[in-house]
C-alpha cells in the first residue's frame, strides 16, 4: 500500500476537513485545537494522541520538536470576526488575526499544499482588504505557493445542505503542479441532484450517539406548528400571540425535505437550532451531524451544547472530498508539470475579487 500523504492540522475542530481527507487517502498525524470538547472528539474519531489541546499562539512551529514533517497543512482559521451572521470586525478583531499563525504552520513546515477555511464574510471584511491581505502574506511564503482562493457552496458537492465557505488552497511552486477547484458534482452545475435533508435524515432516528432530542418549551412547539414544512418565523400568522419580526431567517426555520438544509450553525438561541420538518422540535445533534454529512460512525463528545457548537463549526466532510481528491494527484505525481512563476505573476497582478471569479470560472 502507498504512504498516505500527511496533514497537520491546525484550528482542527472536531476533525471535519480532516475526516472528508482520510477518506481519499490522507492521514492526519498532528493536530491543534483549543476546544477541549473537539479535541476530546477528535481523539475518539483519530489516532489517539495526536491533537494537543492548546492556544495556537503559544506554540512556535519553527522551533517545536512534537511538530513532525507534513504533506499538508490544513486550516480553518476562526471565521467569528469574518461571519455575516454577527459583526464583521474582521482583521481589527481579536481573531481575525489568528490567520498569521495558520501562515506561521506553512512557512516553517512548507508542505506541498496548504488549505485555508473560512466564511463568506471574509470577502467583504474590511472592505474587501481583509482577503487581499491574507492572500499577500500568504504569497510572501518562501519558496513561493501558488494560491487560489474560492467561494465553495458545500450543496454543489454532494452535502444536504446549503453552506458557503470560502476555500484558500495554496500549491508549492516548485511542484509545477498547476492546481485548478474541482467543479461541483451536484445541482444545476453537476451531474447529480441536491442532496436533501429528507434523504440525508432517513433511518437517523436508529442511531444512539448524539441523537438527544433538546429540552424545548411548550411555546416553541406551538409556535412550529404554524409554521409549514421549509418555512420560518416569518410564517407566523399576525394575529398570532406568537407573531415576531425583524429576525434573521434563520429563527424558527424548518426544514424542506426536498431542498438541501439551510446552514447548520454552531450556537444562538431563540429559535436558532433548525427544526425538523415534519414534527414541531428541534433537530438532534445527530440530524445535524447528518446535514453536515458525518457518518453516524464518528463520535461526538461534550454536553448538547458543545457538540452542537463542534457540529456547526466543522467543514463538512463530504464537502471537501472532491477537493482531496483533487490535491491527491499532486501527491501520486499523476499531472504534468507546469512553470507556475509565470501564472503566480499573473494572479498577484490580478485585484482579488478578479482571482476568485476567474477560480469559479476555470473549476474543473
Amino acid at each position: 500500500m502507498p504512504v498516505k500523504p500527511t496533514i497537520v492540522s491546525t484550528f482542527a475542530g472536531c476533525g471535519g476537513l480532516d475526516a472528508g481527507f482520510r477518506e481519499e487517502g490522507f492521514e492526519t498525524v498532528w493536530a491543534v485545537d483549543n476546544d477541549p470538547a473537539a479535541a476530546r472528539t477528535f481523539d475518539e474519531n483519530f489516532d489517539k494522541g495526536i491533537i494537543r489541546v492548546a492556544d495556537i499562539r503559544d506554540i512556535d512551529p519553527f522551533t517545536d520538536p512534537t511538530i513532525p514533517p507534513a504533506d499538508l497543512v490544513t486550516g480553518g482559521f476562526p471565521c467569528q470576526d469574518f461571519s455575516s451572521i454577527w459583526k464583521q470586525p474582521g482583521l481589527d478583531g481579536e481573531r481575525g488575526n489568528l490567520y498569521k499563525n495558520f501562515r506561521d504552520f506553512i512557512a516553517a513546515l512548507k508542505p506541498k499544499a496548504f488549505v485555508g477555511e473560512n466564511v463568506k464574510g471574509l470577502l467583504t471584511a474590511n472592505k474587501r482588504q481583509a482577503i487581499k491581505t491574507i492572500v499577500e502574506d500568504l504569497e510572501s511564503i518562501e519558496p513561493g505557493y501558488l494560491i487560489k482562493p474560492m467561494l465553495y457552496n458545500f450543496a454543489e458537492y454532494g452535502v444536504p445542505q446549503f453552506r458557503e465557505r470560502l476555500l484558500i488552497v495554496g500549491v508549492r511552486e516548485d511542484t509545477g503542479f498547476n492546481f485548478r477547484h474541482p467543479k461541483p458534482t451536484h445541482g444545476p452545475r453537476g451531474d447529480h441532484p441536491y442532496k436533501t435533508a429528507g434523504r440525508a435524515l432517513i433511518g437517523v432516528e436508529k442511531v444512539e450517539a448524539n441523537n438527544e432530542i433538546p429540552r424545548q418549551k411548550q411555546k416553541t412547539r406551538e409556535m412550529l406548528e404554524q409554521i409549514p414544512e421549509g418555512g420560518n418565523y416569518t410564517c407566523i400568522p399576525k394575529d398570532s400571540p406568537y407573531y415576531v419580526k425583524g429576525l434573521i431567517s434563520h429563527v424558527y426555520r424548518r426544514l424542506d425535505r426536498n431542498k438541501p438544509s439551510s446552514t447548520v450553525i454552531a450556537g444562538g438561541g431563540g429559535g436558532t437550532w433548525g427544526y425538523h420538518y415534519e414534527e414541531p422540535r428541534a433537530l438532534t445533534n445527530r440530524e445535524r451531524a447528518r446535514l453536515q454529512s458525518f457518518k453516524d460512525e464518528f463520535i461526538f463528545e461534550g454536553n448538547i451544547t458543545e457538540v452542537r457548537r463542534q457540529i456547526g463549526n466543522a467543514v463538512p466532510p463530504d464537502g471537501v472530498r472532491p477537493l482531496a481528491k483533487r490535491l491527491m494527484r499532486l501527491y501520486t505525481g499523476d499531472y504534468e508539470k507546469a512553470d507556475l512563476s509565470a501564472e503566480i505573476a499573473r494572479l498577484k497582478a490580478l485585484p482579488i475579487d478578479e482571482r476568485i471569479k476567474e477560480a469559479v470560472q476555470e473549476v474543473d
